[in-house]
């Protein structure tokens, strides 16, 4: 057998793994990953025909979900509707207020989905008051220590515990990122993240920038797309729309994802509709598919 010099074994390895990896992403979303929908986006919808979405989600070629605002059905029936439709529900969300006064009945709950991950979705005041008010750095703070004990107790069941974000864990408070010291004050064995990426972006940050920054933390990602004004004011002033069609360009985020190899999974998040809402699925499956030729 002829001897192969060091480089040539190093250029042929490098070969096979871009060409493995493009397979992989040309079969499925980016980077390489199954196609994932955050069900939120059809909640309307499920409350009207929940089968029957299910079935569309599945046609318009998404393979893994995300569950939030399920119709009220045992999980039992849900997880057959789900089966039935050749979907895996991997994660699930929730807002803190549910999880801290309902969490033994909720990881009953969401184990019979089969569920890897589950997630937090809002954050929780250390006193909630009466009415809405602003978030301190104290309350940042309790989340944190909640999430590691919360995320300690579902390590033991085999499910891993994440947060989501939205805008406010962006706004500086009290000097500090909220968001950063989430990262700063939670333990990585017990506590992940889900980085929207869309909402990271009207606060004003660069999601590329955060997951290399962060390389370990960040396991899985939602994708959305806005219209964005030149100087927004107010999270409201973004409007929702398909994926490739606003503001946000998904190339760094996406190059950066599959640099990182951390990602695990990312969902599609439509949370509103200006189409036909299976025609905007399809849009949106469409963009994810195709990324490997962008």
């Amino acid at each position: 057998m002829a001897k192969i010099c060091r480089r040539e074994f190093a250029v042929g390895l490098a070969a096979f793994s871009v060409l493995g990896f493009k397979g992989r992403i040309a079969f499925a979303g980016p980077p390489g990953l199954p196609l994932g929908l955050q069900l939120y986006s059809v909640r309307q919808q499920m409350g009207e025909d929940f089968e029957g979405t299910l079935a569309a989600v599945a046609a318009a070629g998404y393979t893994v979900v995300e569950a939030a605002s399920l119709p009220k059905k045992d999980a039992g029936g849900i997880r057959a509707a789900l089966d039935r439709a050749g979907l895996r529900c991997v994660s699930a969300h929730h807002s803190f207020n549910d999880l801290h006064a309902r969490f033994d009945e909720i990881v009953d709950y969401d184990q019979q989905l089969g569920v890897h991950f589950i997630i937090c979705a809002s954050p929780g005041h250390r006193n909630p008051p009466a009415t809405p008010v602003p978030f301190t750095l104290d309350d940042w703070h309790y989340n944190a220590d909640r999430f590691n004990e919360m995320g300690a107790t579902l390590a033991a069941r085999g499910i891993r515990f994440g947060y989501h974000n939205h805008v406010p864990e962006f706004a500086i408070t009290e000097g500090k990122i909220p968001y950063f010291e989430l990262l700063r004050l939670t333990d990585p064995k017990k506590v992940t993240f889900e980085l929207d990426c869309g909402w990271a972006v009207v606060a004003g940050m660069k999601p590329a920038e955060i997951m290399k920054n962060h390389p370990h933390r960040i396991t899985m990602l939602h994708v959305k797309d806005f219209k964005l004004q030149s100087a927004l004011t107010d999270a409201h002033d973004a409007k929702v729309t398909e994926l490739g069609q606003g503001s946000i360009d998904y190339r760094p985020i996406f190059a950066e994802a599959a640099h990182s190899q951390h990602i695990e999974y990312t969902f599609v998040e439509q949370e509103a509709f200006d189409m036909p809402w299976k025609d905007s699925l399809k849009i949106d499956a469409d963009y994810m598919r195709k990324w490997n030729s962008l």
